[in-house]
């Protein structure tokens, strides 16, 4: 009967030194979280985020011309024409500059086939616009003057909801493509 007590008593050591090694050995395993390196900045920026210069191009305080302002943009989306478009909604940091698109605009999106850019806004562009001759060509023309700096950009679309527009404020026809013009750009103050 001591015999059978002992084995029993054996064994039942002998699974606990064996359930123990099992536990051990798993704990060097790999786990599902990535591990951490020392030797990476923590707030390094993402790899595929590149600093651009750009020319943007606002109205003048007369709302008579466009007035050329450089700006540093960090790419982010992958498209180059949507990060100008979205820093041109974000308004001119000179001063002495004036927005040309409400600033409620949202893009919706941009795509550019055969030299023209297909410009797609919210219906804030329309809606929330400030109206006029000079503020309709101002918006306008900042707009494709900005892009046609771009390569590969002859000419501007414009498109709201997804639809083309004939007219952002009455004064200047928008159904096909617009071409820049320069004549209405001032350098300088």
């Amino acid at each position: 009967m001591k015999t059978k007590k002992t084995r029993n008593s054996l064994a039942a050591v002998l699974m606990l030194i064996i359930s123990a090694a099992i536990l051990l050995a798993g704990c060097g395993k790999a786990s599902n979280n990535p591990p951490v390196q020392d030797n990476k900045p923590p707030a390094a920026a993402a790899p595929d985020e590149k600093k651009e210069t750009v020319t943007l191009y606002f109205s003048d305080s007369q709302a008579q011309y466009l007035k050329p302002e450089k700006r540093e943009i960090t790419r982010k989306s992958g498209s180059l024409e949507e990060d100008v478009l979205n820093e041109l909604i974000k308004g001119p940091a000179a001063t002495g500059l004036l927005r040309t698109i409400p600033q409620e605009t949202r893009l919706l999106s941009v795509n550019v086939a055969g030299g023209v850019a297909e410009v797609n806004f919210s219906k804030e562009f329309k809606t929330k616009h400030w109206g006029g001759s000079s503020g309709e060509t101002m918006t306008l023309y900042s707009v494709v003057n900005t892009l046609a700096k771009l390569p590969g950009i002859t000419s501007v679309q414009f498109m709201v909801e997804g639809k083309k527009m004939d007219t952002l404020a009455g004064h200047v026809g928008t159904a096909n493509p617009l071409k820049p013009d320069w004549s209405l750009v001032r350098e300088g103050q």
